[in-house]
Formats: C-alpha cells, sequence, structure tokens
C-alpha cells in the first residue's frame, strides 16, 4: 500500500508493521503509527516528509505520530488516555491525537478523522517514538557553542507576528556580515517558519522537529531544557555568531511561561525581542516581562503595520519601536541589549 508520510516521521525509514496492539496498547507523544483518512475535515493536505505539501483522500493512508497540540487560533488536543476508534488530525505536520477545544471560527469545521490501522514497532517490537529517534539528546548545559549570542523572540500571542520578527533580525544581521542560525524552539510540527526564516537569510534553521519531537505542548521543563541544548549542539559545528531563537504562542503558555520564568534558560539569552498584535498588549507584555527580569531590547509585531498604534506605544513606553522594514536594515542592531545581567 502506498503510505504518505508526515514531516514528523520524515526519520522513520525501517519498522514493523504490528496491528495486533492497536486496541491494546496506551500511545505517548511521539508513538508513531499508520492512520487511514476515514473523513476528511479541515486537514485535507499534510506536509509530507519531503516538505511538500501533498493532498490526502479518504482511504489515504499516511505515517503520523501521537501529540498533544496548543494552539489559540487552531485546536487544543491531546494524546488520549485509552486507545480510541477514531482519532483526530491536530496538524498538517502529523500531530495526531483528540481534540478538546477549538478557535470560534472553526466551529462548523470538524477536524480530519482519521483510524489506526498498526503501530510501527523496531525489531524488538517496541513502538518507535519519534523523539530523539536516531538523534543525540544531550543534558542541559548551558554551553552555547562558540559563545553566540541568543536573541529570544516572543509575543503577546499566536500570531502576534514573532516568527517575521525573528526573520527579519537574521536578515538585518546577515546585512552586518555576521553568520546566524535560527532555532525555533517550541510549538507543533511544520516547517514553514523556520524555512522563511532561512529564506530571509539565516545561514542554517533548526526546530524541534529536527530532533523528532512533534509537538513541544505539555514537555517536562527538563525534557525541554535538553531539547534545547541538543538544538544547541548541532550548531557546534557552524561557528555562528548569533542564534535568532522564536519560542511559540504568547507569555501565559506553559512553555514559554516556564522558560521565561527559569534562571538557567535566560541565563543562555542575549537579548529579547517582543511582538504584539496591538498597543496595550505591547505595553503590557513589556511590563510583564519586566516583572520576570526580563529586559526588552524593542519591540516590534503586527501592530506596526499602523502608524497609529506605533505612535500609542512609543507615547506609553520608553522603549524602541521598529518595523520589520527598520529591523532588516541592520541599522539597529546596536539595541540588542545584554540580557543575563538582568535575570532576577
Amino acid at each position: 500500500m502506498k503510505i504518505k508520510k508526515t514531516i514528523v516521521t520524515k526519520d522513520i525509514q525501517k519498522y514493523n508493521f504490528n496491528q495486533t496492539i492497536i486496541n491494546s496498547y496506551k500511545p505517548i507523544a511521539g508513538d508513531v503509527g499508520l492512520f487511514e483518512i476515514v473523513e476528511r475535515g479541515k486537514h485535507e493536505t499534510i506536509q509530507s516528509d519531503l516538505k511538500r505539501t501533498v493532498s490526502i483522500f479518504e482511504g489515504d493512508i499516511i505515517m503520523a505520530a501521537f501529540a498533544d497540540r496548543y494552539a489559540t487560533a487552531q485546536y487544543e488536543g491531546y494524546v488520549p488516555e485509552e486507545p480510541m476508534e477514531l482519532y483526530d488530525m491536530l496538524s498538517a505536520g502529523g500531530a495526531v491525537g483528540v481534540v478538546k477545544t477549538k478557535n470560534y471560527a472553526l466551529k462548523d469545521i470538524e477536524p480530519t478523522k482519521i483510524k489506526l490501522i498498526g503501530y510501527c514497532c523496531d525489531d524488538k517490537g517496541a513502538v518507535i517514538n519519534t523523539k530523539f529517534y536516531n538523534k543525540t539528546k544531550t543534558t542541559f548545559s548551558g554551553h552555547v557553542p562558540n559563545n553566540a549570542k541568543i536573541i529570544l523572540s516572543i509575543g503577546s500571542t499566536m500570531d502576534s507576528g514573532k516568527t517575521t520578527t525573528a526573520a527579519h533580525i537574521a536578515r538585518g544581521l546577515k546585512e552586518k556580515n555576521n553568520k546566524v542560525a535560527f532555532i525555533k524552539f517550541t510549538g507543533t510540527a511544520h516547517t514553514k517558519d523556520k524555512d522563511y526564516v532561512f529564506d530571509c537569510g539565516a545561514d542554517v534553521s533548526l526546530d524541534f522537529s529536527d530532533m523528532g519531537f512533534p509537538s513541544t505542548y505539555m514537555c517536562e521543563k527538563n525534557d525541554l531544557l535538553d531539547l534545547y541544548q541538543s538544538l544547541l549542539n548541532s550548531l557546534e559545528s557552524e561557528k555562528v555568531d548569533y542564534i535568532v531563537m522564536e519560542i511559540a504562542d504568547g507569555l501565559y503558555q506553559r512553555e514559554t511561561n516556564f522558560l521565561l520564568k527559569s534562571k538557567e534558560f535566560m541565563k543562555t539569552i542575549h537579548s529579547v525581542v517582543f511582538s504584539s498584535g496591538d498597543s496595550l498588549s505591547a505595553h503590557y507584555g513589556v511590563q510583564l516581562l519586566r516583572e520576570y527580569g526580563v529586559m526588552v531590547s524593542f519591540v516590534s509585531g503586527m501592530f506596526t503595520m499602523s502608524p497609529l498604534l506605533i505612535e500609542e506605544v512609543k507615547h506609553n513606553l520608553n522603549i524602541p519601536v521598529l518595523t520589520i522594514d527598520q529591523i532588516m536594515t541592520g541599522e539597529f542592531n546596536h539595541l540588542f541589549i545584554w540580557q543575563s545581567l538582568r535575570v532576577a
């Protein structure tokens, strides 16, 4: 049978197909299976293992992985605690689970329904898990390759402009002849963000799925820090001057929140840039970060599309406001402040 592999299963080349445990085995995040498309809903395509957008139809077989997902503009979904007859596609990148809530914009759109037909197992009969599959897992140490300066791009919420800001920071740094890497540290697997930053000029671009994570939602803090160190170590040979890194979603999101409050994580960060969709969230976001002991180099994001909102922020915040056109010139690179000295 023809199998359409999702991007999260790109490293799975050899496996044994096991149908006997589908009604007894309790899946965990990262477990790989083959699924039949039962009814198309929101997702009519997947991102394949070759990064190509591939159409899917009822009766197709896809290879995907169980995962949790947090996406305020999309789905909240989880790996079920028990085997189920049908599962939901949580993302085009291959995250599978059960939808708990969805954005109201999707109220009339059901998730694509899929049926597990078997697990992908190794030679010992264990279900293959994508996390660190054939990858080197490194315990967190805080070591930053080449003593590169890490610029953290965070935002008020999903779609506040974090990736666009990060991409143009990378371009601005390249304009001044720096070697630049990009890491998308948290989120749900799909390579469009890291590909966009690469297209903007980053010399190398990575995300959590490069270490086999279909998503980072509900990861424990130590696991997340080990993932971070593993991504950093994979840049060792690149000898980059800067690493621009994005953390998904808003300041209150679970993983974002405990990372920003983590002294060991923040000690690796050189500078922080904050993006928001409106003037009020720009103001409050900067204040909240200050309460965490985090100082912001400048603010940007969706609100900078409006000159009126820019003026509102400038009037109420004593902090630089930059549009993406300004960021990408590299003329404002001097604004990046040393963050680790300011961590509370």
